[in-house]
């Protein structure tokens, strides 16, 4: 689950989901996040090795990983969202890197 909801959070940069699979997928986005900043061999191959999702890594040490070199960390955010979950009442939450491309927030759509 965690491998699955890192990829998609890499490969959509905004997802929702419940607030305790949130904030149990947040560090391990960062760390993946901190790894991209270094691009080379060793990294991508590590990345690789808790991803196993090739696009996903490619667009981590290409797109996303220059885009916060500068950043020291607090990559990802979570915003709370007021409705439940339907059938179990879960609270929901957002997970998003604080700063995304404008190609993915125009094209995405949210609730």
């Amino acid at each position: 689950m965690m491998r699955n909801m890192a990829s998609s959070i890499i490969e959509h940069e905004r997802i929702t989901t419940t607030l305790v699979k949130a904030k149990a997928i947040k560090p391990f986005v960062e760390k993946l996040v901190t790894l991209s900043k270094i691009d080379n061999v060793h990294n991508r191959r590590r990345a690789f090795a808790q991803l196993r999702n090739k696009a996903a890594v490619i667009k981590l040490f290409e797109t996303i990983g220059p885009r916060f070199s500068a950043r020291p960390g607090g990559y990802c955010r979570i915003l709370k969202l007021a409705k439940p979950r339907l059938g179990d009442a879960a609270p929901r939450g957002i997970i998003e890197f604080v700063e995304r491309s404008i190609e993915v927030s125009i094209g995405s759509d949210d609730e």
